[in-house]
């Protein structure tokens, strides 16, 4: 007999909790801002955040766009670089492109 499935949340599972929960969304209004049909999003949603069914790339994008949260959020497995990239995204690009040059400045 297989042992049983691990069901701990896994990064992405509480990532998604984190920004959804963050954002003031249910469930069921994130999976329908993220285009899943509105009879089925809080279920699929819930699944998704308890790790019983994983997104397809394109249902996940569509969840990151729809938290406005980078999609590398939900995988990062350190807090601080999760804290780090939500910070990032929402710089305007011109802050980006200068915070980019500073730091590899740093490193040379």
């Amino acid at each position: 007999m297989p042992p049983p499935k691990d069901r701990s949340p896994t990064i992405f599972c509480r990532r998604l909790r984190e920004a959804r929960r963050a954002a003031g969304l249910s469930q069921k209004n994130l999976g329908i801002a993220a285009g899943i049909d509105e009879f089925v999003a809080s279920t699929r949603v819930n699944r998704y955040e308890q790790g019983v069914h994983e997104a397809d790339v394109v249902t996940l994008a569509n969840l990151a766009r729809a938290l406005d949260v980078p999609l590398a959020y939900f995988y990062a497995e350190d807090d601080r670089l999760a804290q780090l990239i939500l910070l990032f995204a929402r710089l305007p690009v011109k802050d980006q492109e200068k915070l980019l040059r500073q730091t590899a400045a740093r490193g040379d």
